[in-house]
């Protein structure tokens, strides 16, 4: 066994990162990693906290506030919306403006093609778009 895991109670004693469990020590936690990833050359121990740290507060934001899953159409309304654009601005991703219609009143399904494009052009994961009805 390594010597830093030899005694673990003395590592949290001196403040390793543990498992979060309120919003105030994830405020903490998203405060230290924008100040390392802010860095444009991090250290190997400094990438090594990055490494930690993240799956520690995507693990409290997932937990904490579930993102729920919500319909294809909806989602591309809601991204639309947002980014005050128009059927007409998301016809090349889909097509033709008559796709955009047929998709977003439910009428025709989004295809591994569509998702791929739409997640693109709205820099978003693939899998916001894999709610009921989709491909």
């Amino acid at each position: 066994m390594s010597t830093t895991l030899a005694n673990p109670t003395e590592m949290m004693r001196q403040g390793a990162p543990r498992l979060i469990h309120s919003d105030e020590e994830l405020e903490e936690y998203t405060q230290a990693l924008f100040t390392l990833t802010a860095k444009p050359d991090p250290t190997p121990e400094e990438e090594a906290a990055i490494e930690l740290m993240t799956p520690l507060v995507e693990r409290y934001e997932q937990e904490r506030f579930p993102i729920p899953a919500a319909d294809p159409a909806d989602v591309l309304r809601f991204l639309l919306e947002h980014n005050g654009l128009s059927q007409r601005d998301i016809a090349p991703e889909l097509g033709s403006e008559s796709t955009v219609s047929l998709v977003l009143s439910g009428k025709r399904k989004l295809n591994r093609d569509h998702i791929a494009r739409l997640s693109r052009r709205f820099n978003v994961s693939p899998a916001v778009f894999f709610g009921a009805g989709s491909v």
